[in-house]
């Protein structure tokens, strides 16, 4: 586990484990929300986000949690050793996004880019996992399966299972 690319739906998790195995395993995590988005919110230009992406990808271990730019999520995967898919049911996806926000009134959720709405964000998460079924699909998961062939691939559906490879993979400290 070197070069490990984390993804799923809004509020799958993914900040979670991605911090959790940057703990464990003493590799860079690069959240690619805080890269997309400038301190006011705003998209950063994509030119930047493309050599920035590349960069990191051209290093010799890192964890990239998120999705991003479809082409540039397709590199990743391509260019990862892991692949950690988090596949949670939409219902708890939707439950996870809705406490982020309640949790937000309080603190920063993690890996939230500096400056963003997490109002807007809320939204725009809720208006993303209406539009998953489309990407995120058994279509999708055979597609992954067969082009992780050699790789490490982990599917995680559940919150119990998600948990576990949390805490299975900080015992490696």
């Amino acid at each position: 586990m070197k070069k490990i690319a984390v993804f799923g739906k809004p509020g799958s998790g993914k900040s979670t484990v991605s911090k959790g195995l940057a703990a464990a395993i003493y590799i860079p995590l690069y959240q690619l929300d805080s890269m997309l988005y400038q301190a006011n919110g705003e998209f950063v230009d994509r030119a930047a986000f493309d050599k920035a992406h590349q960069n990191i990808l051209n290093t010799d271990a890192w964890i990239i949690d998120g999705f991003g730019p479809l082409d540039a999520f397709k590199q990743r995967l391509d260019a990862a050793d892991t692949l950690v898919y988090i596949d949670l049911p939409y219902r708890v996806s939707y439950w996870f996004v809705i406490k982020r926000l309640l949790k937000s009134i309080v603190t920063k959720p993690e890996g939230w880019p500096d400056g963003s709405s997490v109002f807007k964000g809320t939204i725009a998460s809720i208006k993303t996992l209406r539009r998953c079924p489309q990407f995120w699909n058994e279509e999708f998961l055979s597609q992954l399966e067969q082009s992780a062939q050699t790789k490490t691939l982990y599917v995680i559906k559940s919150v119990a299972a998600l948990d576990s490879f949390v805490h299975q993979h900080s015992e490696r400290k």
